[in-house]
């Protein structure tokens, strides 16, 4: 935190005019992508937001029931969905993020989706649609570990992960670019509680979880791009 403050900054890179990185982690070639339904596709129920903060929870046992991918595509839209692009500097998206840096990438542990195969998957937000990560057996299984043995997480229909590729975000606040991703995945995870309510859902926030594991799991070097919070979604048992 010391190392944070505006008076050890070092120069951000924006100040120096090098050229801004890339606002989504691209996805490999030849992956099997899969298209969301339109944000204007979506028919929810309305949802009055008094009532969603007053009956937002967090819920550890869920339904066998799974999720539809209109449901799906919904939580993506109101976590991460782009609203203006103002390439290469920022985006405006359905959350306030620092200086619309808006540096996470959303996995997606998809155990109950229906049409959807169970495994990992990551969400593009200036497509709207899922791209396969890793649909090896035991995912949920590495997962789960990742998150000290959580079992809610293999119970879950879904479970988000958000990790931060942090230059995205230091390029312009340099090293204060590590408190300023923190205060984004909190807003990020209460639009997930208060979506999920509106849709039936039960949502736990999760930040207990091995740094190192769950980069493993994800594909990821745990450095330039590593996790910040995780959150299990699932259909309220009665």
């Amino acid at each position: 935190m010391e190392k944070t403050r505006y008076d050890n900054l070092s120069a951000s890179d924006q100040t120096q005019g090098l050229p801004a990185p890339p606002l989504e982690k691209s996805a490999p070639q030849d992956t099997r992508t899969i298209p969301l339904p339109g944000p204007r596709d979506i028919k929810v129920l309305p949802l009055n937001l008094r009532s969603a903060i007053e009956q937002r929870r967090s819920i550890r046992h869920y339904a066998r029931d799974p999720l539809t991918i209109e449901e799906l595509a919904y939580l993506c839209w109101c976590t991460q969905g782009i609203v203006n692009v103002k390439a290469p500097y920022y985006t405006l998206r359905n959350v306030p993020s620092a200086g619309g840096r808006h540096a996470f990438e959303t996995y997606l542990l998809i155990n109950r989706v229906a049409g959807i195969k169970p495994g990992l998957y990551r969400y593009l937000a200036f497509s709207h649609q899922i791209v396969a990560v890793d649909m090896t057996p035991g995912m949920t299984a590495r997962v789960m570990a990742a998150c000290v043995g959580q079992a809610f997480v293999r119970s879950s229909a879904v479970t988000f992960i958000w990790s931060t590729i942090i230059y995205r975000m230091a390029w312009r606040y340099s090293e204060r670019a590590y408190r300023l991703v923190h205060l984004d995945a909190g807003h990020v995870c209460q639009n997930l509680y208060l979506a999920a309510e509106q849709i039936g859902c039960g949502t736990c926030a999760i930040g207990a979880f091995d740094d190192q594991q769950m980069a493993d799991a994800l594909g990821i070097d745990g450095e330039e791009e590593f996790v910040l919070y995780c959150a299990t979604v699932g259909k309220k048992s009665d």
